[in-house]
């Protein structure tokens, strides 16, 4: 479980497919610090260390991403290059400053728009239809594993649902949203709670 609190950007150093697909990953952690076989979200997603090395400050960490872990996140993400978003998994005792998040993503969303509002950006972002039983205003959303909590909400023509995100600017600074421009594609992870509400709704109709 992660709560959507980053702790890092991470680099992607090398990509390669080896059955898997797998990437090293560099990032500011203490390699001490993390065990292989834990568990560290990468812009969303829930992967497995599967190798480490490097020194505390400069380190780096491997995963092997399944095909099914690629079909269902950004086309792109995972090649060399790319900045992730990191945090690992939650300890016992550890603060939920976000909220409940999996590490598994629902769907891929598309950046609509970005508008300044004093200091702050404002995001309109797409989802699939199919997500938007999960979104409501105040509820929360993770954004390429970023907790964040949502503004508005409308249904479109077009069948996408559109949904609002104040940015501040400390977000902005210590994720990779700052730098996301429009028509950007992003991970999305609805609301665990919403999704078992959803269904206890589907069973009871």
């Amino acid at each position: 479980m992660f709560t959507g609190i980053i702790t890092a950007i991470g680099t992607i150093r090398e990509s390669r497919h080896d059955g898997d697909l797998h990437a090293v990953i560099g990032c500011p952690f203490d390699p001490a610090g993390v065990a292989i076989g834990a568990s560290i979200a990468c812009s969303g997603v829930c992967l497995t260390v599967v190798d480490k090395g490097g020194m505390a400050g400069d380190a780096w960490f491997a995963v092997d991403i399944s095909d099914e872990s690629i079909s269902r996140t950004v086309p792109g993400r995972w090649e060399a290059g790319r900045q992730l978003n990191l945090e690992p998994a939650l300890k016992l005792g550890d603060e939920l400053g976000g909220h409940i998040v999996t590490g598994h993503v629902d769907g891929v969303g598309k950046v609509v728009s970005i508008t300044p509002v004093g200091d702050s950006r404002r995001f309109v972002i797409a989802a699939p239809q199919n997500l938007a039983p999960y979104l409501a205003p105040k509820g929360s959303i993770t954004v390429d594993g970023v907790s964040l909590t949502v503004n508005e909400v409308s249904d479109e023509a077009d069948g996408t649902c559109h949904f609002t995100l104040n940015i501040i600017p400390h977000t902005a600074e210590v994720t990779t949203l700052g730098t996301l421009r429009e028509g950007d594609a992003v991970n999305l992870e609805i609301d665990v709670l919403a999704r078992y509400l959803q269904r206890m709704q589907s069973l009871r109709s």
